[in-house]
């Protein structure tokens, strides 16, 4: 494979998945059909800003090299926590969380492959 694809490809399924949760969150956050399905829902109406910004902090700092393990274990147990609420609702479309769950695990694994790689060319 050609070495700059591989430099360059997982740092772009990292950009890429933060930028859509963020978008998502955000779009989420100012949709009137989320209120509307939250209302019906029973929920209070500060739920869904808190439900958005859940999702926008740890996909900002998954995006920051510096923080970027400790939001991408966040975005896990928000993926995960997010699969749970939509399965007790009975709705069964959790497909995209796992695979945005995955791409967030290979982002991290390949992230301390590279810090190791660095880490072992100092010594």
């Amino acid at each position: 494979m050609n070495q700059t694809l591989q430099r360059v490809s997982i740092p772009l399924l990292r950009w890429t998945l933060g930028l859509v949760v963020v978008l998502e969150s955000v779009e989420f956050v100012s949709s009137t059909s989320a209120a509307h399905f939250l209302a019906r829902a029973g929920l209070p109406a500060w739920v869904r800003p808190a439900l958005g910004g859940s999702e926008t902090i740890p996909a900002i700092l998954f995006l920051v090299p510096f923080t970027a393990t400790i939001g991408g274990y966040l975005l896990l147990v928000i993926f995960g926590l997010a699969a749970l609420l939509h399965i007790l609702h009975g709705q069964s479309g959790v497909e995209g969380l796992l695979v945005y769950a995955v791409a967030v695990l290979v982002s991290m694994a390949h992230t301390k492959d590279r810090t190791a790689q660095r880490g072992h060319g100092r010594l």
